[in-house]
This record gives C-alpha cells, structure tokens and sequence, in this order.
C-alpha cells in the first residue's frame, strides 16, 4: 500500500492538475523534449568574471582565471544562460512565482545534471566526499511560497547525482531586501551576518557545492563560501540553474 500512495496521489494531481509544456502548451509535461532541445544546454564552464569570463576546458580543476582567482567561490556550474531565452525566463518564473510550480524542481534538476553529463564532469572522482547545500530563505518568503527553491532543487538533483543534500544546516538569520533591487554594493553589504551554521563539523574537509536557481552577481553564494569556509569547508562550489549575465 506504501508504493502505491504515491502512483495513487501523482494520477490524481494529473487528473484534475494536468501539466502543460510551459514553451509550447502540449500537455503533459512542464517541458516538452522538442521545447527542452531549444534550451541548448552548456557542455562547458566558464570562470567567476562578471565581464568577459574565461571558457575553462574540461579538463581544468579550477574553476576560476587568475583575474578571479580571489574569490572565496571556487567556481560556478550553470546548465543554460538566463536573458538569451524567454523559456528559461518562463522556467524559473514558475519555480519561484506565483502559481509556484514546486515540481518544476525536478525537469530543472534533470536539465542541471545534463550540463555535467555534457562536461564529462558526471564522475565519482569529481563528486567524492561532496555534499549539496540549498541557498537558504528567510522565513517570510518561505511561508508565503510554502517551500525553498534552492531546497527542493538540491533534493532532486541529489536523487540524480547521488550525492547527498544537507538541509537546514547552513540558515539565513537576519532578513534581506530583494537583491534584484539593490546594486553590487548594496547587497554585498545587505548580506552581512545574514548567514550561520548550526553544525559545522557537517562540513569539515568537504567539497561543497551551493544549490540556486540563478546566479547573478554571486554576492549570497560568496558569503554563504565565506561561512562555510571558516566552518572547516574544503571547497565551495556553486550550481544553479542558469546564469544572469557571462558574455
């Protein structure tokens, strides 16, 4: 009765909540394979630079060019640029928004998981003794959209992936503005003190890597490396779904 719930409960959601591609309407999906192709998903990485990023070879073990080789984040992985296609505007506008799409988590995860297949970077060796972190929400946003987007992305990406998601470990204590609404300055300052961790021994000696939907100018990814970092953090990585602005 425990395996059939679940069966039970996704034929009712589809029944009277039924899934249409968010490109092209089809129903049955949230992303169609013809609308999914359009997307033309990154088979390589770029460096930490705002303007001008270096392409990196997938042969590199560093994530960022020496221009950026100061940042705390070690380097970022993205599966699709952010402004050069409405559908994946459309796309993360749904995850984050109103009607608050929360399974979209899964076709974003899956599209994620592809870019490293893409990469070649889908190994044991690359994920060894790494752990998924969510970007974590300040308490009114996540009572007004009922769940986390980082969170629930890092979950289905950690189902693909196999590697484990730590959740509510890495918290946001102090409430933030809207960074979309502030400049480089004012959120690399508005995000001060925002971030703790309840268990730092979680993260001693490992590779982490921090879960977003889009990357932007980085400033809540790199405070959240500065403090995971000073907790005994080998690495900190970023992925996410898709990057604002890299050419």
């Amino acid at each position: 009765m425990d395996k059939i719930a679940p069966k039970i409960k996704a034929f009712l959601l589809d029944l009277f909540f039924p899934k249409f591609c968010l490109g092209c309407q089809r129903e049955g999906f949230y992303l169609c394979q013809d609308c999914r192709a359009l997307l033309e998903i990154l088979d390589h990485d770029y460096c930490l630079c705002e303007k001008n990023p270096t392409q990196l070879s997938s042969s590199q073990n560093t994530g960022k060019c020496d221009k950026c080789s100061e940042k705390k984040l070690s380097g970022l992985y993205f599966a699709i640029p952010y402004k050069e296609n409405p559908l994946t505007r459309s796309l993360i506008y749904q995850f984050k928004y109103q009607p608050y799409l929360k399974d979209l988590a899964k076709t974003l995860a899956s599209i994620i998981a592809e870019h490293f297949i893409l990469s070649n970077k889908n190994t044991d060796d690359f994920w060894e003794n790494s752990v998924l972190i969510p970007i974590p929400l300040d308490k009114e946003k996540l009572k007004t959209r009922g769940y986390n987007q980082s969170e629930e992305l890092a979950k289905e990406l950690s189902k693909i992936i196999q590697v484990p998601a730590t959740t509510h470990n890495l918290v946001k204590i102090k409430k933030t503005k809207p960074q979309m609404e502030s400049s480089k300055e004012e959120r690399i300052k508005n995000l001060e003190g925002v971030f703790a961790i309840k268990n730092p021994e979680d993260f001693s000696g490992k590779k982490v890597f921090l879960v977003d939907d889009v990357y932007t100018t980085g400033s809540t990814m790199s405070e959240c490396a500065n403090v995971l970092l000073a907790s005994g953090a080998k690495q900190v990585w970023g992925i996410c779904i898709a990057r604002e602005s890299f050419l």
